[in-house]
């Protein structure tokens, strides 16, 4: 009977825990519970991140890895694997490491094949700048690349960009091909680049002495000086350039034979390159020069460092800028 008693009671006790907790949970257990889920949902949202991570590493070494592919075959003019690139969805206006777009580099390379692709999509944006300030177009005139220049100004190319213009790059390599191109469509025959310099400036050092007569019969005019208070003859004594001296010195007013004269202009030369040396830290060029012309005979210490005059190129094929 005692026995019996006591399960009773055991019984009920153990129903009435059974109870309490069914009921009414304590406050111990529903933070349990609720951590328990807080932390689910975290752990999730943890995973997720670490994915989207993951997807996104691995696109970005792939995407390193096709631009380093894309620039190099334009280098090689690898026309296939450019084309596969392109219609995979590479952006044909994307910039080099250097700041140049790949129009630019098929120019320079050159690189025929690419630059025939290239000039055949319509998404190819002929007149973005280098970070030179330099224009797919002022290195084909550069570079003497006359089909390449004829295309670039129907696909709309600006012939009179601001600054450093085609007809000084054309100029200064000698180009009087090109240079009659941009004068056929409406090329500034006298541009002044940001320290004054003229394309007859730059053809009477730099390019050929055609260059120099087409710009006089054009109408550039010969006495006009840049900051640096250079004229074209200036230009043509600094290079020794005896057939561009022969064609401006008897425009020069007021001076002496031709003969005479290049003794006397090459004195003027070395005191205007004494006296312009302060002033150059403040008219340097945003670029070098890389004139494919004839390489000029001056020596670079004696050639003004700043974009009215080309760095003396060091080979029979220049690529300095100005």
């Amino acid at each position: 009977m005692l026995i019996k008693l006591i399960f009773h009671h055991f019984s009920k006790v153990k129903s009435g825990f059974r109870a309490a907790w069914n009921v009414a949970p304590s406050s111990v257990a529903k933070q349990v519970q609720e951590r328990r889920r807080r932390g689910k949902k975290d752990f999730k949202y943890f995973l997720k991140c670490l994915a989207i991570s993951i997807v996104l590493l691995g696109f970005g070494q792939s995407w390193a890895g096709v631009y380093e592919d894309f620039f190099e075959a334009v280098e090689r003019d690898a026309n296939s694997r450019v084309l596969q690139l392109l219609l995979r969805g590479f952006d044909p206006n994307t910039l080099s490491t250097k700041g140049s777009t790949p129009l630019m580099i098929a120019i320079e390379e050159p690189s025929p094949k690419v630059l025939q692709i290239l000039l055949g999509l319509d998404q190819v944006n002929v007149n973005l700048l280098n970070r030179h300030d330099e224009s797919a177009l002022m290195l084909a005139g550069l570079k003497g690349q006359e089909p390449a220049a004829r295309r670039l100004i129907e696909r709309g190319a600006d012939v009179n960009k601001t600054g450093w213009t085609p007809l000084h790059y054309a100029a200064t390599g000698g180009h009087v091909s090109i240079m009659r191109l941009l004068f056929e469509h409406h090329a500034f025959v006298d541009p002044e680049s940001p320290n004054g310099t003229t394309p007859l400036m730059m053809a009477a050092r730099y390019g050929s002495a055609e260059a120099v007569k087409l710009l006089l019969d054009e109408g550039a005019v010969p006495t006009a000086r840049n900051r640096l208070g250079l004229s074209a003859l200036d230009f043509a004594c600094m290079g020794e350039r005896p057939d561009a001296i022969s064609l401006l010195a008897p425009l020069m007013p007021g001076q002496p034979g031709v003969k005479d004269r290049r003794v006397d202009r090459e004195a003027a030369c070395n005191r205007r390159e004494a006296a312009a040396a302060p002033d150059r830290a403040a008219a340097k060029p945003p670029a070098e020069v890389r004139a494919p012309g004839a390489t000029p005979k001056a020596e670079p210490a004696a050639a003004p460092k700043d974009k009215a005059t080309p760095i003396q190129p060091s080979s029979p094929a220049p690529t300095g800028r100005w």
